[in-house]
């Protein structure tokens, strides 16, 4: 697999299907570029899910998460996206993704977003 940044995310197959667990992802190093001023903007990205027919590769993520790097984004846009793009390669019954991020202009800012495969039904 190459390591040059991805706008796709791998999705390898659940080795336990018939188990109900969670997956608990940090990614501590994510950035991406404030649509105004050009300026990073720094933060965690974590993910929290309940498989479905796949889990996503590790490594995947990462290059997909570097992606942003140089792209302008708002906090709340970003996080509804990179939820959006988990929710539609890796087809979790569940996925929590939170996007906390550090301080810029005395201002910090968490966004949460929920996907519940049996409220989409």
């Amino acid at each position: 697999m190459s390591t040059q940044k991805s706008t796709v995310l791998d999705p390898i197959p659940n080795p336990y299907p018939e188990r109900d667990y969670e997956i608990y992802i940090e990614a501590p190093e994510f950035t991406t570029l404030c649509p105004k001023t050009g300026q990073p903007d720094f933060g965690t990205i974590t993910f929290r899910y309940r498989p479905g027919p796949y889990i996503i590769e590790l490594k995947s993520l990462k290059l997909y998460l570097w992606n942003f790097r140089d792209e302008g984004h708002f906090h709340e846009e970003v996080t509804n996206r990179i939820a959006d793009d988990f929710i539609s390669y890796a087809k979790p019954k569940y996925v929590e993704v939170i996007g906390k991020f550090n301080v810029r202009g005395g201002i910090s800012t968490t966004v949460k977003v929920e996907y519940n495969e049996r409220e989409q039904a």
